[in-house]
């Protein structure tokens, strides 16, 4: 028993034995580090600055609108280009930016328009950047490793966020915005310098014949998504649960802490941490799992437990019923996340994983600016509590239809 528990935890972590992957990690889990702290930041100087649903929503809709936008040209780019060179340019682009706003805030300069601006730019930059590291993850890493490399992206992601949220309130108590500011634009630098030992290491996607354009490399990727029913049925399905999920957490949510438990910063990165340490703990469960069956059915089905916890946010339960909710929220959001990267990486084939990506990405985030806006003006008039009943009953629902298409039922 004891040497079948060592061989799961040598399973999950055998992927940073492998250099390409273990240095993209590295960076990744570095700027996740200073995402976690910028996003403290920035949520609650909105709070402080404007206490308006209307300006949090409209950062989000800044921010996801480009991304939308260029969602398939980046897909084709992460295609064409060495996606190593897509990722480092992403970072040293954010990096500077961030770099700006931080020395904005130290001077006392920074406006909530200047917010909005690096929203814009990042939203842009991001739509590169995503499809580029979702297509480099098999192409570095072995196939036997995947399952333990995607597990550890999903591990760093949200483990850095179980402490990153409380660190990040301390910061701004202690040493205000701008010192978080900063350290997430340091956390990009070191990111493109993990990156710089892999420049060579992918080489531009090989091509052969004429150069097809643009329009139909594009064409190409929807035509794969619309030709696998598992796929554009759970990009349909989740266009509208990231925004009856997603709405709620990112808008209503910083409102709900501050004006309904009278609460502050520290609660919120509370909330944060909890939601971070539940899905961890899916992450390490799930890479050492040798294979997992019924994915979806398990997929969906912890969906709408997450939809019923949006739910109970809501409702009367008090901090602790909201730490706890959180809690189940960020380990059914990190399962569905796992088991959908590893089936896009297991049935896409390699040279169309990056447009695959950014469909993916664009339909199932093409509502979200909509979603935030609807999202504000409805925290403002039904109050941020009642957004969370309506938000995840409507989540479990939608899930619930979506079980009824059997491509989804049957997905092993």
């Amino acid at each position: 028993l004891v040497q079948t528990r060592q061989m799961r935890r040598m399973r999950l972590f055998r992927a940073l034995l492998h250099r390409p992957f273990a240095l993209l990690w590295t960076g990744q889990t570095i700027s996740r580090v200073g995402d976690t702290l910028h996003h403290i930041a920035l949520t609650w100087f909105l709070v402080e600055t404007t206490g308006s649903a209307a300006a949090i929503s409209t950062l989000f809709i800044a921010l996801f609108l480009p991304n939308i936008i260029f969602l398939l040209i980046g897909g084709v780019a992460v295609d064409r280009f060495p996606r190593i060179q897509v990722m480092l340019v992403s970072d040293l682009l954010r990096g500077a930016l961030v770099g700006v706003i931080a020395a904005l805030a130290y001077a006392g300069e920074l406006e909530v328009w200047h917010l909005y601006g690096m929203a814009i730019v990042f939203g842009f930059v991001d739509a590169f950047f995503q499809p580029a590291y979702t297509a480099a993850v098999p192409d570095l890493t072995p196939s036997d490793l995947l399952p333990s490399a995607n597990s550890l992206t999903a591990l760093s992601g949200r483990a850095t966020s179980v402490v990153g949220p409380a660190v990040g309130a301390l910061l701004v108590k202690i040493g205000g915005t701008s010192f978080a500011f900063a350290i997430d634009a340091l956390s990009f630098v070191l990111s493109a310098l993990c990156l710089l030992p892999l420049r060579g290491l992918l080489p531009r996607q090989a091509r052969t014949g004429e150069s097809p354009t643009v329009l139909a490399e594009v064409r190409a990727g929807i035509s794969t998504v619309l030709g696998s029913p598992w796929l554009w049925v759970t990009i349909a399905i989740f266009s509208l649960v990231n925004v009856t999920q997603s709405g709620p957490l990112a808008i209503a949510l910083p409102l709900l802490i501050k004006e309904t438990l009278r609460a502050d910063v520290a609660a919120l990165g509370l909330f944060s941490s909890m939601s971070a340490l539940g899905s961890v703990l899916m992450a390490l469960w799930l890479g050492r799992a040798a294979k997992l069956r019924h994915r979806g059915l398990l997929a969906y089905g912890a969906t709408i437990i997450g939809g019923l916890m949006t739910s109970v946010i809501g409702l009367p339960v008090g901090l602790p019923g909201i730490v706890a909710a959180a809690f189940v929220i960020g380990a059914t959001i990190t399962l569905f996340t796992l088991i959908w990267v590893n089936t896009l990486q297991e049935f896409v084939p390699r040279e169309l994983l990056g447009r695959v990506s950014s469909v993916d990405q664009l339909g199932s985030f093409a509502l979200l600016p909509i979603g935030y806006a609807a999202t504000g003006w409805a925290t403002e008039v039904l109050g941020p509590a009642m957004v969370f009943v309506i938000g995840g009953s409507c989540t479990a629902i939608l899930i619930g239809l979506g079980l009824l298409h059997p491509a989804v039922r049957q997905l092993d």
